[in-house]
């Protein structure tokens, strides 16, 4: 016999997003005292504590955790289901995520295309490193993502959508690297871990025996690019994105080996693509 209804869902997702029971009650239109009876009523039916106090706070169980990755699911669904009836073509929102070199350098005409065709469809996209927006495709958080070779994403589907070529940048004033010891003691500028093309250089480097000096972590190409014109270390990025951003001039490019070098971007989501994710897959194959 089932035990949900997505009503019941509604209020636990909103106490999760409001971060608490009063918030909650104002923002449903509901007393307090009816929020936290449904919310007990859903927990009874489950047989599991869905929330856990900490501090002053509530915060989710790993239970809660489970069960909001469903509930956003069913949401996403249930609002597709009735785009679906209610109109010809796809409409709502299309969460997806991106490596923030393939939001700056390839997605720009392809959404513009895709808002083209698909004006019901209102894209939100999340920039991120690869290890972080799996983890948010598995959870529901997102419908897709952009990801970069090499990446683990058990129980997601994948489609190869980019083929890359990563280059060596550092300062202009360092004329030649044809090995890693030649970056011995010099400055690794890269994104967070998680961040797959961080992944490469440093197993390059860990093979043949070389550390970073140091490690400086950015959140956006466009400030490692400038620390490395600045002379601070070096980093490695795809050649698309340097065209893009119009930086080739100011870094020095070297090549990396066919290994390293050669990479791809995929596309990765969780269970059977919505009509608006299926007609961006569309526009990709094509």
């Amino acid at each position: 016999m089932r035990t949900l209804d997505l009503d019941s869902l509604e209020i636990f997702r909103t106490v999760v997003q409001e971060g608490g029971i009063i918030r909650a009650a104002g923002k449903l239109g509901r007393v307090q005292s009816n929020v936290t009876t449904r919310i007990k009523q859903l927990e009874q039916r489950l047989g599991r504590t869905l929330f856990r106090k900490q501090g002053r706070s509530i915060v989710l169980s790993p239970e809660g955790e489970l069960l909001l990755s469903y509930t956003q699911r069913l949401f996403r669904l249930a609002d597709e289901a009735e785009t679906a009836l209610r109109t010809e073509g796809p409409r709502g929102v299309l969460r997806i995520g991106s490596l923030e070199s393939t939001a700056g350098s390839r997605l720009g005409p392809l959404l513009a295309r895709y808002h083209q065709q698909h004006p019901g469809v209102v894209v939100e996209l999340a920039t991120g490193t690869t290890g972080a927006l799996v983890q948010r495709v598995a959870g529901f958080e997102l419908e897709a993502a952009f990801v970069s070779e090499p990446f683990t994403a058990p129980g997601l589907a994948s489609q190869p959508v980019y083929e890359e070529e990563l280059v060596l940048v550092t300062p202009r004033e360092l004329d030649t690297v044809r090995r890693a010891q030649d970056l011995a003691g010099r400055t690794l500028i890269a994104f967070a871990n998680g961040c797959s093309y961080r992944k490469r250089i440093e197993d390059w480097l860990g093979a043949a025996a070389v550390m970073p000096a140091r490690t400086l972590e950015f959140a956006s190409y466009q400030a490692m690019i400038a620390c490395v014109a600045a002379g601070t270390g070096f980093a490695i990025v795809p050649r698309s994105l340097l065209a893009a951003l119009r930086s080739a001039g100011d870094v020095r490019q070297h090549e990396l080996p066919a290994r390293i070098r050669r990479n791809r971007t995929h596309l990765v989501w969780n269970g059977a693509p919505s009509t608006a994710l299926a007609r961006l897959q569309d526009l990709l194959a094509a």
